[in-house]
């Protein structure tokens, strides 16, 4: 009799387990379906940010003849503010590059050529796009481990956690039918006897 309640308890605990599972499975689905979307969002961003740096690059092609050793352009470049912030996407905080600026000194006039001013803002332009391909490389990297973890966990829940609990709740389910099987078979068989000693008294 103990083991039939032990074993409605254990009954019961696997319903409230299998319960919560499936609950918890199309949140965690909905999740691993934001973040998908994100990752291949940040992705877009991140390749037009790297075709904005290539062509950044390409463009400084006409000033490299014109630099000559001693006019040091990066000299002339100096990264005064950088506004790197936070944003919450599908639940995880991610580095945003809300801004870059620069500061420039005063070129001596009869010192410098009169392009330095184009040459030094495409340098500014060349280093602020390294810098939102960074941010945007990092973010996708925060949100792809992000990714790979809630799959694995939607994999744990649907080919793990709930089959193995409904495979337990069938074993108990029968386990239960037999036991309740046996208690009329034995209850028979104890009337049965009670019936043949009140015809023998």
């Amino acid at each position: 009799m103990s083991h039939a309640r032990a074993s409605k308890q254990e009954l019961k605990r696997q319903r409230d387990a299998l319960g919560r599972f499936e609950r918890y499975l199309p949140t965690l689905q909905l999740k691993k379906r934001q973040l998908q979307m994100e990752v291949r969002r940040v992705e877009a961003q991140e390749r037009e940010a790297l075709a904005g740096l290539e062509a950044a690059t390409a463009g400084l092609d006409p000033w490299i003849a014109l630099f000559s050793d001693d006019l040091h352009v990066e000299a002339h470049v100096r990264l005064s503010a950088l506004d790197l912030g936070e944003a919450n996407i599908a639940g995880i905080n991610v580095p945003v590059l809300r801004g870059v600026a620069f500061a420039r000194a005063a070129p001596d006039l009869h010192a410098t050529p009169p392009f330095l001013d184009e040459a030094v803002a495409a340098v500014e332009e060349l280093l602020r796009l390294r810098l939102q391909v960074r941010t945007l490389a990092r973010q996708r990297e925060l949100l792809e481990r992000e990714l790979r973890i809630t799959s694995q966990r939607v994999n744990l829940f649907e080919k793990v956690k709930i089959p193995e609990a409904e495979r337990t709740i069938r074993t108990i389910r029968i386990a239960l039918g037999d036991q309740q099987a046996a208690e009329v078979v034995r209850a028979k068989i104890a009337k049965g006897k009670a019936s043949e000693q009140e015809l023998a008294a």
